[in-house]
């Protein structure tokens, strides 16, 4: 684990002097995975319409602290797909080396790559939880999640154990903030998602052969049209037939993780996708035609904003914001940026009725509680065991529909969320620290500290129980207000 890191607190840390959650902190709680001292008076300065302007194009950003900790601690990640795979038969990985000392000692070989398995699992992990805490980038962070959910991989699934460290660099991470279009395609031939929805296997190698329809219905059922997007199962098993002949190179092979089509495993007769007609002889280019298919499709954009709006305005997202942000969904090509500019423009979105309305996700309020607190941390094993018992650590969900983003989903974790707000305030998580005393004077008092966390001047009761308590500020951390953005 490297040494503990938090940024310099800057600027004016100032909070919000207003009695509710006003546009400068909806902002900041729905952009981002929360405030940190001093991002409220920065906002304000520079006013909401540019602060959405900057998150959407994060590239101009410099993110100089964030960047250099995941250089300098996670440089694995950065492999290619061919090594993250083929470390298992590497004469110089260190493990290699002492293999004959640990034969004689009675350890099994496919214990330590086991072992090496869950290293892989927790640098990934560890890296997600301190992009989240540290980046100035934060509004990609929060679609990095959207999509990894959108596009679930599990990395307990045969190969994904090595290969989603990939599919989250060159996927999800290359195309959050770019065009879907782009982000799909780039999904459907990445490796990890070839093994996790049996793509890999998806071939017509003799007559009377049925296409694998797993990844097809998933496509269409969660990447694109969604369930009552109004396809049938003979569209699933059209689509199926498209993808056939893809695959992917396993660990035991010359070239481990790269992804090639098989023309001679392809069914390339005629395909009628949707309504649409996709002739015969087009070979790997039936992949392209369907996803083409899929993403002009009306239910596709309709779907899309719906999971985006339910993501950034509410669990039950208002019509009229989602048929706005599927509008420019449509009218863009995909364009994220644009889709999500028509989002916050909305109405619905700038509405003082749903500020403060959606309940964190255990991950959301884990992070915003480091944020907000301004807390060195290094993401240590003892931090991400508490997303864990949260069951919100990331890259652990089993099924292909990612991790839920409705609240009911979430209630039954609220003593588990009291447990880490004292043990985080106590400075009883290895590698996580909160200087509380000198965040308060940094802030200017009690007050403005519950102020910073709320987003806006506690109420008399937040005010009277934060004095009572023997522990204000893990009080303060565990109370309802912050718990909700």
């Amino acid at each position: 684990m490297g040494k503990p890191t938090a940024p310099p607190l800057t600027g004016s840390l100032a909070p919000s002097e207003a009695a509710e959650v006003d546009e400068i902190s909806h902002a900041l709680n729905r952009l981002t995975f929360g405030a940190r001292p001093g991002d409220y008076r920065r906002v304000a300065t520079m006013g909401v319409p540019a602060f959405v302007e900057e998150q959407l194009a994060p590239r101009r950003l410099r993110d100089w602290l964030c960047e250099r900790v995941m250089r300098h601690e996670f440089d694995s990640l950065a492999d290619p797909n061919g090594r993250l795979v083929s470390r298992q038969g590497d004469a110089n990985d260190p493990l290699q080396q002492i293999f004959p000392a640990l034969r004689e000692n009675g350890t099994r070989v496919g214990d330590l790559y086991e072992f090496k398995d869950k290293v892989l699992l927790e640098d990934l992990t560890r890296s997600t939880l301190l992009r989240a805490v540290l980046s100035e980038r934060q509004l990609f962070e929060v679609m990095v999640q959207f999509w990894t959910d959108h596009f679930n991989i599990d990395p307990s699934k045969a190969e994904c154990k090595w290969l989603k460290a990939a599919d989250d660099r060159d996927v999800i991470r290359a195309h959050a903030l770019g065009n879907f279009r782009d982000l799909l395609r780039a999904s459907a031939v990445s490796p990890a998602m070839l093994w996790y929805l049996d793509g890999r296997v998806n071939r017509l190698t003799k007559p009377g052969d049925k296409p694998n329809e797993n990844y097809a219905r998933e496509l269409l059922e969660l990447h694109t049209l969604g369930v009552h997007g109004g396809y049938t199962q003979q569209d699933v098993m059209e689509v199926a037939r498209c993808l056939t002949g893809w695959t992917v190179r396993d660990r035991k092979r010359y070239m481990k993780g790269r992804v090639e089509f098989q023309a001679r495993q392809h069914d390339d007769g005629a395909k009628r996708v949707l309504g649409e007609e996709i002739p015969a002889g087009l070979g790997a280019r039936d992949l392209d035609r369907v996803l083409d298919i899929a993403v002009r499709h009306p239910s596709t954009a309709r779907h899309l904003a719906w999971k985006l709006c339910r993501r950034f305005i509410a669990d039950d997202p208002p019509a009229a914001a989602v048929a706005a942000t599927a509008e420019t969904f449509s009218s863009s090509g995909g364009d994220i940026p644009a889709t999500l500019r028509t989002l916050f423009a909305t109405e619905e979105f700038r509405s003082p009725v749903v500020r403060g309305g959606k309940f964190k996700r255990p991950f959301h309020f884990v992070v915003s509680a480091l944020r907000a607190t301004n807390a060195e941390t290094d993401a240590s094993r003892q931090l991400v065991d508490y997303l864990v018992r949260l069951g919100h650590a990331p890259f652990r969900y089993t099924t292909p529909d990612g991790y839920p983003e409705e609240a009911t989903h979430w209630q039954n974790t609220l003593l588990w969320r009291w447990n880490f707000s004292t043990a985080l305030v106590d400075n009883r998580i290895k590698g996580t620290r909160i200087a509380a005393e000198e965040l308060r004077r940094s802030v200017g008092g009690d007050d403005a500290l519950m102020a910073t966390l709320l987003g806006r001047r506690p109420t008399d009761h937040e005010h009277s129980a934060y004095h009572q308590s023997e522990s204000g500020l893990a009080l303060l951390v565990a109370s309802p207000a912050f718990q909700r953005c």
